[in-house]
């Protein structure tokens, strides 16, 4: 997601919004005033909010701006991983713990969880079985996700996501 970040001389309009370098909102102020006093302070005026009205610009220093820009939108698309985890109706208790510990480790990660339930040969009859595991799933989780699509059932699979309810990754 590439944005193009006005700045100085590109920003269009004749009054802008202006927060200087420590957080300072500055007011309103024709555009030629706020660039004039960035380059005073060898800085950018940076347009940061080109959907409202009047445009807010920031006084900072461009290079170091569009690195943590960069940076956020990196860790935010880090942020907003899939993992799928895939069980069947007749999995054993042991096996059931273990895939359980694996998703709790992806939900602790911060990642979204897609959990699948195969339905083989004629078990698709017993699609009631499926949606208990899959409540049962929830429940056990429900102290660090929530469940964002409830169980919808796709040909032989039955899925339903879950997301952490907040940011669980430390670091």
């Amino acid at each position: 997601m590439k944005r193009s970040l006005r700045v100085n001389e590109r920003i269009r309009e004749a009054k802008v919004l202006v927060i200087d370098d420590k957080g300072n909102n500055l007011g309103l102020m024709p555009t030629e005033e706020a660039v004039a006093l960035a380059k005073e302070r060898g800085l950018d005026l940076v347009e940061v909010a080109s959907q409202s009205e009047p445009k807010v610009c920031k006084i900072v220093d461009y290079g170091k701006y569009h690195y943590q820009q960069e940076k956020r939108d990196r860790k935010q698309k880090h942020r907003s991983r899939l993992k799928e985890m895939k069980f069947t109706i007749k999995i054993g208790e042991h096996d059931f713990q273990t895939k359980m510990k694996r998703v709790r480790k992806f939900l602790m990660q911060g990642d979204m969880v897609r959990v699948s339930i195969f339905f083989r040969g004629r078990e698709i009859v017993h699609a009631s079985r499926g949606r208990d595991l899959l409540k049962r799933v929830a429940d056990e989780l429900s102290d660090i996700a929530r469940v964002d699509e409830q169980p919808k059932a796709r040909g032989k699979i039955l899925q339903m996501l879950l997301v952490p309810t907040q940011n669980q990754k430390t670091g």
